[in-house]
């Protein structure tokens, strides 16, 4: 288990982390959402040792975190840290020497490492002949082939095409249910709704609400939203408000927070005498709780 409790950090003047409450379960993938300067990567840094925090406390397996294994946590930053020269198996096992392996427990571990990340058959490759994806992969390989406790993925998916995307999430998957813990950052809301059971919304430095899908979809007062599509966008906003909808805009769609699921007919007889071109349906999404959180955090 993950805790940091009340922890502060300030760079001269600026506040980054400010009592910041974090706790993440054993076996649990853990989604730290936010935006640029939020403060998530103050957090895993310190997570990781790698600053010390101006008061609070950060434990893991409750012991301090500077106290435990460098062994117990691994992570696989956003920027790729791979030498491209040597082979997947040469950056395996240099990384597994920093970590204290023996030579039996290297070789175990690499070809480990490499059938989890499906990189079995490239072990010789050098890095700079792999497609981003696999380089993706690797990245994550080397942050596991000390099988740690924890596992640190920073924006694990950035700038992949969706299929390479999807098999990034199963091995994430596929680790979780080896029983290793994982915390998420990510700016891809349907990666952090498809891998978390938990997920936390950071802003100035402290969570602003946490929970699971569920939990977090309470904070919407809407059990449907509707996209509509119409030249008549003042007169169909009217009609909502006077049927108690609220309306939203996403972008430059005119949405509505919908009390209960209506039938299509019901939805379409409510906005009669309106000229829509269209009307979508969707359940609320991590998007809409996000963008509602961080307007009003």
């Amino acid at each position: 288990m993950l805790q940091l409790k009340e922890v502060r950090k300030s760079f001269g003047k600026r506040i980054v982390l400010d009592n910041l409450d974090l706790q993440i379960e054993q076996g649990e993938i853990y989604g730290l959402l936010g935006p640029n300067g939020a403060g998530k990567t103050t957090a895993i840094n310190l997570i990781c040792n790698l600053l010390s925090p101006d008061s609070g406390f950060i434990s893991f397996n409750h012991f301090p975190i500077e106290r435990i294994d460098k062994r117990w946590i691994g992570i696989a930053p956003q920027e790729n840290l791979l030498y491209k020269s040597l082979s997947c198996q040469e950056n395996l096992s240099f990384f597994a020497q920093i970590y204290g392996l023996n030579k039996k427990q290297r070789r175990e571990r690499i070809e480990s490492s490499l059938a989890a990340v499906k990189l079995s058959e490239r072990a010789n490759s050098p890095i700079d002949t792999l497609s981003g994806g696999m380089q993706r992969r690797m990245n994550i390989a080397t942050a596991i082939v000390h099988q740690p406790k924890l596992l640190i993925l920073d924006e694990p998916t950035t700038g992949l095409d969706i299929e390479t995307r999807y098999e990034i999430w199963t091995l994430i998957q596929n680790l979780s249910q080896q029983g290793m813990t994982i915390l998420l950052t990510t700016h891809l809301l349907d990666e952090a709704q498809h891998l978390c059971q938990r997920i936390g919304i950071i802003k100035g430095g402290r969570i602003i609400t946490e929970g699971s899908l569920s939990q977090l979809r309470e904070l919407i007062p809407a059990k449907e939203i509707i996209v509509i599509e119409t030249e008549e966008e003042e007169k169909a906003i009217a009609i909502g408000h006077s049927l108690g909808f609220t309306s939203k805009y996403y972008g430059q769609n005119l949405a509505f927070w919908l009390p209960r699921q209506f039938e299509l007919k019901e939805i379409i007889h409510c906005f009669q005498g309106i000229n829509i071109s269209s009307i979508s349906r969707q359940s609320v999404q991590l998007e809409h709780i996000y963008l509602e959180v961080m307007n009003l955090g």
